[in-house]
């Protein structure tokens, strides 16, 4: 019998061109995959047919972070390249005014030729530098950012789209709309990935979704670049989870309460909303407001507490993303919609196609 607390048991063959490197024409002209829980492959659709697969009266909970253009490029005056990604979500810094600057402490990954030193400094603008302050593993840094003006105008001007290691190309102004949810928030600039499934979703679908019946509410959950690391662990057991910093607004959490005291299911729209929802849970024991940092990392066993059908993307073989979803679905049942996608040829990951497990 296969140990569903081995990470080899979410291994699986993907071939390198299911991978997709550019967004499908239209948001909605992806693909969707319909998968019953514990029990397999229900259907093949279109995502703009959602509505017709979705649970009656359902509560879609979707992630409304907005993605940082955080990675920044600089040539040091030897000539070297410097790279460096925020990693430290915007609204959380701490802003100390200096004279006619301000600065601030954060974290970030800095790539330059030779290891970083600390007291060096990166001059990214007229009016943004980088001081490293102390190196971590990983190339992750803790620095001090010193700038003037407005922070997230600079970052809008100067830096790049911070694209997932798997998409194998630089950035181009097609990301800086198509890798961004049109949900997005304008003063929630936290997130270094998108909370991809949400990339699907136009206003006019939401429309048509608020037309049949189906209610929309919204958390934040800023993504981290640990979305991107791998489970190490053997035995996922061991596995310790990057946190995330969530909150769940006085507004949806009523929403959420409310769906749940009628017997309405709740859709998580990606992942990240599922573990807003199910991490702030686990620190009230309640659908509650939250504001805080979450590492709940979920795995078969996992009892959900909120979330009730997900809407989601595909996701790395042996991930905590797809650890996840067999949480939810079944470990099998999840390997199997995996090989068939594979088969057909959906595409994976951040730009690629759609599963609604219901």
């Amino acid at each position: 019998m296969t140990d569903p607390f081995a990470l080899s048991s979410y291994a699986f063959d993907l071939p390198q061109d299911r991978i997709a490197q550019t967004p499908a024409q239209r948001r909605e002209d992806s693909r969707l995959m319909v998968v019953d829980k514990g029990q397999g492959v229900a259907a093949h659709a279109g995502f703009a047919e959602l509505a017709d697969h979705l649970p009656p009266g359902a509560l879609l909970v979707a992630n409304n972070t907005k993605v940082l253009p955080a990675r920044l490029l600089a040539v040091k005056p030897t000539g070297g390249a410097v790279e460096f990604l925020l990693l430290t979500p915007l609204p959380l810094l701490e802003p100390k005014a200096v004279g006619e600057e301000f600065r601030a402490l954060a974290e970030g990954l800095v790539r330059v030729s030779k290891k970083p030193k600390s007291g060096e400094a990166y001059v990214f603008s007229p009016d943004l530098s980088v001081i490293v302050l102390e190196r971590g593993p990983f190339g992750r840094c803790r620095v001090e950012l010193r700038w003037q003006g407005d922070l997230a105008a600079i970052f809008e001007r100067i830096g790049h789209v911070p694209l997932p290691p798997y998409i194998r190309r630089a950035d181009t102004d097609q990301d800086r709309s198509r890798y961004q949810t049109l949900h997005a928030a304008p003063d929630k600039p936290g997130s270094v990935a998108a909370p991809t499934a949400g990339l699907h979703f136009t206003p006019e679908m939401r429309a048509a979704l608020s037309a049949k019946g189906f209610g929309w509410a919204e958390v934040t959950l800023h993504v981290g670049y640990g979305t991107f690391s791998p489970v190490r662990e053997a035995d996922i057991r061991k596995h310790h989870m990057h946190a995330e910093f969530a909150e769940i607004s006085p507004e949806t959490a009523q929403a959420v309460a409310q769906a749940k005291n009628e017997g309405r299911p709740l859709v998580a729209v990606g992942t990240t909303s599922a573990r807003a929802l199910e991490g702030a849970f686990a620190k009230t024991g309640a659908v509650a407001p939250f504001r805080g940092w979450t590492d709940i990392f979920i795995a078969p066993g996992y009892r959900f507490a909120v979330v009730d059908a997900m809407v989601t993307n595909f996701h790395l073989p042996g991930s905590s993303l797809v650890i996840l979803v067999s949480a939810l679905a079944g470990r099998e049942t999840i390997l199997d919609a995996y090989a068939q996608a594979v088969e057909r040829e959906y595409r994976f990951f951040s730009y690629g196609d759609a599963m609604l497990i219901r």
